[in-house]
């Protein structure tokens, strides 16, 4: 019986269907408008952006039964790596193909050589034992204590956060002044990147107290509530009173990140009535200042604050570079582009902080957006997103930005919770070491603030240098194992 087509007939459909996809990736290329916006990153994007909108799991069987590259790697020179199958396919086929050169299409080294260039002006040199840079947010205490500063640096900081959501213009100054004293000391740069407060979607004002099970009721107002004893549900404000216009019946809503969920059950001229689905241990306390998510509805709130342009006006000299919170519009990392321009800024980096669902589903237009002179790069703010597209999406989702970004030559800072519990509790957990040791695969990793934060950086420090030695991307890397040589040594038993 036979057990296919022969090899030569398979290899031609392979060769058929690659050309079709080549053909389309060029295509493609003209849908950026002006030839200045065909630079070779942007259009890289486009053509792996065209290869993901098929299932190329087929083709890539057939590509591996063929001792061929399955594409698997093509992130950061994708026409080229599909080049460089099609011209094998045309040597075995003798179909004397030669392929039009493309100029906008980066090489096999042009494309990792393009990524490391923006993630070197976006967050300054690698330090010689690893390629991944390390980012520390500093606590308020820093503004005070000009030796914690200090140490964080010699200890390995590439990067420090100061997150505007905290503290005062005055204590971010003094923070600025203590990094800028601390790399000289160090004789190496740490540069600074100051987080955009952002919209605040957060509970406002509570009359009472409001413990909430499930099944309970809660209200969330357009205004600050009001007393009454008729009232049927305990009620809490929202600081956003605008994203309530878009809320409907049905849909999902979180609280105090992911501690308390529900469903909206009735929407009012007075606000929205929410039924508690799940409280974390059974029962919660809803206190003010806490986190709202609606990750399913439409919600259309502006990522760019009067708060922040305030802001910018002060840190806009400062910074290296500044993360632009709940990116989704265009609009919003444009109208912060224009802003550091007009504050004399024009090579201060633009971080997007990809938060919700909205900002992943806009993350391709984003990243092919030009923002003048200003090196661009991602965030992924793991705490907001794993509620918004949900925590079993969580892992899928941050690989798809992972690809994308590196598709676009793009840098990314992978965020939140790294070595948490170390960082606050001095005891990591097996969890997060894995999460740390994943996380060499981004540009950069940020720490967050806790008692023990020098003991995370060390520790982190080290993880990362071990696992630039048997990882690139997505890409395992053939070190010699120690262990394999375990065999050799081992002695027989006399037979």
């Amino acid at each position: 019986m036979s057990s296919g087509p022969p090899a030569p007939l398979q290899l031609r459909r392979v060769f058929d269907k690659l050309l079709a996809l080549r053909a389309d990736m060029v295509e493609r290329e003209s849908s950026l408008p002006t030839p200045a916006e065909r630079t070779k990153s942007r259009c890289n994007l486009l053509h792996y952006l065209v290869m993901r909108e098929r299932d190329m799991r087929p083709l890539q069987e057939a590509l591996a039964r063929n001792g061929l590259s399955s594409l698997g790697r093509c992130e950061a020179h994708t026409l080229a790596s599909v080049d460089a199958v099609v011209r094998v396919l045309a040597r075995l086929l003798d179909a004397g193909l030669v392929l039009p050169r493309n100029d906008q299409a980066p090489g096999f080294d042009e494309g990792p050589a393009l990524l490391e260039a923006h993630a070197r002006d976006l967050f300054g040199p690698a330090s010689p034992k690893r390629a991944v840079r390390i980012m520390v947010t500093l606590p308020s205490e820093a503004a005070d204590d000009a030796r914690l500063v200090s140490q964080i640096i010699k200890e390995g900081a590439n990067a420090v956060r100061i997150n505007c959501a905290h503290d005062d213009p005055a204590a971010w100054m003094k923070m600025v002044d203590h990094v800028r004293r601390g790399a000289r000391e160090a004789g190496r740069r740490c540069t600074i990147h100051f987080d955009l407060c952002g919209p605040k979607l957060r509970t406002g004002p509570a009359k009472k107290p409001i413990i909430l099970s499930e099944g309970d009721h809660v209200v969330l107002t357009r205004t600050e509530p009001f007393d009454s004893v008729e009232a049927a549900h305990p009620r809490i404000s929202c600081t956003l009173p605008v994203a309530l216009e878009r809320v409907q019946t049905g849909e999902p809503v979180w609280f105090d990140d992911g501690k308390l969920g529900g469903v909206v059950e009735a929407v009012s001229s007075e606000g929205v009535d929410v039924r508690i689905t799940y409280a974390r241990k059974g029962q919660r306390r809803l206190l003010p200042d806490r986190g709202i998510n609606f990750p399913e509805s439409a919600i259309d709130v502006r990522g760019f604050t009067e708060k922040d342009r305030d802001d910018l006006s002060v840190i806009a000299r400062h910074a290296d570079s500044v993360g632009l919170s709940f990116a989704q519009r265009i609009d919003d990392a444009r109208a912060v582009a224009h802003k550091l321009d007009d504050f004399g800024a024009p090579r201060v980096g633009l971080v997007l902080k990809i938060e919700t669902r909205r900002g992943f589903e806009a993350l391709p237009r984003l990243l092919l957006e030009p923002f003048g002179e200003h090196p661009l790069g991602v965030m992924i703010a793991r705490g907001d997103l794993a509620i918004e597209v949900g925590y079993e999406r969580l892992a899928e989702v941050q690989e798809e930005i992972l690809w994308l970004c590196e598709a676009a030559h793009v840098p990314v800072i992978w965020a939140t919770q790294v070595l948490e519990n170390l960082s606050k509790k001095g005891m990591p957990t097996r969890a997060e070491i894995t999460d740390a040791a994943m996380s060499q695969r981004a540009e950069c990793v940020m720490l967050n603030k806790g008692a023990y934060v020098l003991e995370t950086l060390r520790i982190l420090d080290k993880i990362l240098q071990r696992m630039d030695a048997h990882q690139r991307k997505k890409s395992a890397t053939l070190r010699p194992l120690h262990v394999a040589r375990a065999v050799e040594t081992e002695p027989t038993a006399a037979g």
